[in-house]
């Protein structure tokens, strides 16, 4: 059915006390020599002497605490507000598979500046210089090199888009936007900045908030993207969690390159 092809993981883990989560995930590990050997004598009524294939040891589990939006996850419509296109917003159990799995399209940003805007005209010289133009249901892939600075404050700092750029896409039928940082908006450092500056509140969250007006999911902390050989001719798997009625999903992110 398919030609020889290679994956490349494009997530981050979801890691115990993240330095790079400002709400880091709580992982507590069951040992199989601990905690996992007593379950297993409970459950089972048995002796470490009983279990002969694993030499007297027990499973293995975690038990995770973690808000849906910790590691590479994709972010569902209900997570922008209540409403989406004057209907009720999807949540992540809502969001259709298709927009999860399709063509992928790379643009690199790793000129743009900490806390600097991805302005509409910066999509479409990006894509000029791919010679490309979207289509529906292209997953689009911003390249900030953030990533590379994952367990450090200066994961923070990062471009990101605005409004008028989230839109733009969504017009151009994009269901699913990228990033490889923690947000697709501008820091929000920079965010509350310019508010403060100007006590104008369509500083925050314009991105997110753009989804609104218009329906669409975004994958965040995404990792990797240098490692897709080309800007497009490849697909990406972002297939949420389904965890229900919530506003967001992880997920393993991948993108499957052809070999030719």
């Amino acid at each position: 059915m398919f030609g020889k092809f290679r994956l490349i993981d494009l997530s981050v883990p979801l890691e115990h006390a993240s330095s790079s989560e400002p709400l880091p995930a709580q992982i507590r590990y069951i040992r199989h020599e601990g905690e996992g050997l007593q379950q297993m004598r409970q459950f089972f009524g048995v002796e470490p002497e009983d279990l002969i294939y694993s030499n007297g040891l027990g499973w293995a589990i975690e038990e995770v605490q973690a808000i849906s939006h910790t590691g590479t996850h994709v972010d569902a419509p209900y997570h922008y507000g209540p409403i989406s296109e004057g209907k009720p917003a999807r949540t992540i159990d809502e969001v259709p598979l298709e927009w999860c799995f399709g063509p992928g399209v790379v643009l690199d940003f790793r000129h743009k500046a900490a806390g600097e805007l991805i302005e509409v005209a910066d999509l479409e010289a990006a894509l000029v210089r791919i010679e490309y133009q979207l289509r529906p249901f292209d997953i689009v892939l911003l390249h900030t090199g953030a990533d590379k600075r994952l367990g450090t404050t200066d994961y923070f700092r990062q471009p990101g888009l605005g409004r008028e750029g989230v839109l733009w896409m969504v017009e151009h039928g994009v269901k699913v936007i990228g990033i490889d940082a923690f947000t697709l908006d501008r820091p929000f450092a920079d965010m509350v900045a310019d508010f403060r500056r100007t006590g104008d509140g369509r500083f925050i969250w314009p991105a997110h908030f753009a989804g609104i007006e218009r329906e669409y999911c975004q994958i965040e902390k995404l990792a990797n993207l240098e490692q897709i050989p080309r800007s497009h001719g490849f697909l990406v798997s972002c297939l949420p969690v389904k965890i229900q009625g919530a506003s967001a999903g992880w997920c393993r992110a991948v993108a499957v390159v052809p070999e030719i």
